[in-house]
């Protein structure tokens, strides 16, 4: 497929998904961002906003399988993975997958899982694939994790390590809708539900071609610099505890050259850099304690940063 034919598909996605979640078109272009820039995303808001629609909404748009797993203190990795079961006709341990080898898996509520179940997902959304007794099994390509949690309640939870954030593309908040949105919503559900309607505009398959497109955009070395000294300040601030790691870097760059290749350009430019900042890097940064009871917070520090550093030409 052409670039032009693989964005026409991508816009197709777009709008499939602005039927379905009201007045929210910048988190979908940032969710498209992260699907072709080959990233996680962490959907971090309060119940009720329509994380869990805009997966499945994704999932039918790209016509790509999936599966939802339900996080709780319970939930066992083999839960997730899937484990060997011996088979007494054949008195061989066979592997029965788990959930995770599909192509859009949405874990609701992650931070509600133990920490080991969590460390679960760290193989699979690094390399791609699952470690189990000895053996390697890949995982579908394309392979995208959705991880929904909670930023109200705690009680009950355990919070993602920085090894598990940092593997999230980014994090996105949808909110509450507009007024006029809400209102809309609640016409559209008068007789039926939109996602039933959402119809498949791309193959799962072409995300991967979509992918190469995106790598293919031509990223400036000033573009470049300017990116790695905005990544250096957050290491260098005395109110950062842990700044962002060369992982958050390469994500940063990737991400922005989905953004240029999604708004139709064949190059990176500073305001898709600054468009991005936020929600590639404020999950990944740690304060220092009393950098919190002074009342910073992560966005404030990095729009100072972004003020501070100059925008090349």
């Amino acid at each position: 497929m052409t670039n032009g034919e693989l964005r026409a598909g991508a816009d197709r996605v777009r709008m499939e998904l602005t039927k379905v979640i009201r007045g929210k078109e910048g988190a979908i272009e940032l969710l498209l961002t992260a699907v072709l820039a080959g990233g996680h995303v962490l959907m971090e808001d309060v119940p009720g906003v329509g994380k869990t629609t805009l997966a499945r909404a994704l999932a039918k748009a790209v016509d790509a399988d999936f599966k939802l797993v339900q996080f709780t203190p319970d939930l066992l990795p083999a839960d997730i993975l899937g484990a060997s079961v011996f088979d007494p006709r054949t008195a061989e341990f066979q592997f029965h997958k788990g959930p995770i080898f599909t192509n859009i898996l949405l874990a609701d509520e992650i931070n509600r899982a133990s920490p080991r179940t969590q460390s679960a997902l760290l193989e699979a959304m690094n390399e791609g694939q699952v470690s189990l007794d000895g053996n390697v099994h890949r995982l579908p390509d394309p392979f995208l994790v959705i991880a929904t949690e909670n930023p109200v309640e705690y009680f009950g939870t355990y919070p993602l390590p920085e090894a598990q954030l940092d593997r999230f593309a980014l994090r996105l908040s949808l909110g509450y809708p507009d007024p006029d949105s809400e209102l809309a919503m609640l016409n559209d559900r008068q007789l039926t539900d939109p996602i039933f309607h959402v119809q498949a505009c791309m193959k799962a398959g072409e995300l991967a071609v979509a992918r190469e497109s995106v790598c293919r955009v031509a990223l400036e070395k000033t573009v470049a610099s300017y990116m790695h000294q905005i990544i250096a300040a957050t290491r260098a601030d005395d109110r950062i505890r842990l700044g962002a790691s060369p992982r958050a870097f390469l994500t940063l760059a990737r991400c922005a050259q989905a953004c240029a290749w999604l708004r139709n350009r064949e190059f990176v430019t500073p305001d898709d850099v600054r468009l991005l900042v936020l929600p590639v890097l404020a999950h990944r940064l740690i304060l220092k304690s009393e950098t919190g009871i002074g009342g910073e917070n992560v966005e404030e520090i990095l729009a100072g940063i972004l003020r501070k550093i100059r925008i090349p030409a």
